[in-house]
């Protein structure tokens, strides 16, 4: 079978629209194919982990914002993950310690049908995230997991305690095996911002 280029109206090849949608197709495959073993399934599985988190704090923040109340972020000791809890309007049990039979979790807008919808991020079971950890968190100066991130009903970050004066930020350490991210969380603001460990 022969291919004949055609002509346009001013004698200069061009291609069709078929012959273009196969070439986007088939690059569009050997990319989805090759990407993750020339950049690493380890490095592509840690920063998803980052976007995720990265995710929910803004998402912590918005909704403390939105609704005018309190949102506790509470990062798990062992360091497999997190979950986002609702904290009492006037925010009397910031200094609280987390239960996780009594807490009032948010519920997860992107949970499954059929789920309770509690908004808990299990790097442990979601193998989008296998052997990512969360390997150290340090906020408002508790450097020891398992460490809580509370958001006010103005979106700024808030130290726990009744009348506690705006959150110092902190950092939390996202890694694998080879690859290790910081995202740092600012004073007051609660300003978000990401980088690569060496």
């Amino acid at each position: 079978m022969t291919f004949v280029r055609r002509s346009t109206a001013h004698g200069h090849a061009a291609y069709t629209l078929v012959e273009l949608i196969i070439v986007i197709a088939v690059l569009g495959l050997a990319s989805a194919l090759l990407v993750p073993y020339l950049v690493g399934r380890d490095s592509l599985q840690v920063q998803a982990a980052v976007r995720q988190v990265i995710a929910d704090l803004s998402f912590a923040q918005s909704d403390a914002l939105a609704y005018q109340g309190y949102r506790r972020v509470h990062f798990y000791e062992d360091g497999r993950g997190y979950c986002l809890v609702r904290m009492a309007n006037d925010g009397s049990d910031l200094g609280a310690p987390f239960d996780p039979d009594t807490a009032d979790y948010v519920n997860d807008p992107l949970a499954a049908a059929g789920e309770l919808g509690q908004y808990i991020v299990d790097f442990s079971t979601d193998e989008r995230y296998e052997g990512v950890w969360i390997t150290s968190a340090d906020i408002d100066d508790d450097s020891e997991l398992p460490v809580n991130l509370h958001y006010g009903p103005l979106g700024g970050t808030r130290m726990a305690g009744v009348g506690a004066p705006p959150g110092l930020g902190g950092q939390i350490v996202i890694a694998s095996d080879e690859y290790s991210y910081e995202i740092t969380i600012a004073p007051f603001t609660g300003k978000l911002t990401v980088r690569k460990l060496p």
